[in-house]
């Protein structure tokens, strides 16, 4: 298990502003500090997630957090919330299309400090 310090660490190394203010963010909760802990790890570690692998581990009203990138590949079709890093422009396109609510965790971070309800999805 990763401490504050090492995230602090790795923090140090990463030049994406906005991944560095998310990572921040995530550290000052504990429910959140999974997150700061995946998202603080080398990029060749970081998760990508496709679309289908979302709807395969989610149930209905869940809000679902992937600590990466969500990828287009299958299409989701429960009515959940997705909360990411970032998103592909076409898995972006097919969850508007399918009136699938989606944020950024540090949007999520912002309006959810406590993360309630939240389920973090690891690869």
């Amino acid at each position: 298990m990763k401490t504050k310090t090492k995230i602090e660490k790795q923090l140090r190394k990463k030049s994406n502003n906005e991944l560095v203010e998310t990572i921040i963010a995530a550290k000052k909760n504990e429910k959140w500090m999974d997150v700061a802990r995946i998202l603080s790890m080398p990029r060749r570690d970081s998760t990508e997630m496709n679309l289908d692998e979302i709807d395969r581990n989610s149930k209905d009203g869940e809000t679902m957090v992937v600590p990466g990138k969500v990828l287009s590949q299958g299409e989701v079709n429960k009515k959940i919330r997705i909360v990411a890093f970032g998103f592909s422009e076409k898995a972006r396109e097919k969850l508007l299309k399918s009136k699938i609510q989606t944020s950024s965790i540090l949007e999520e971070i912002k309006k959810n400090p406590e993360g309630k309800g939240i389920r973090i999805i690891k690869k």
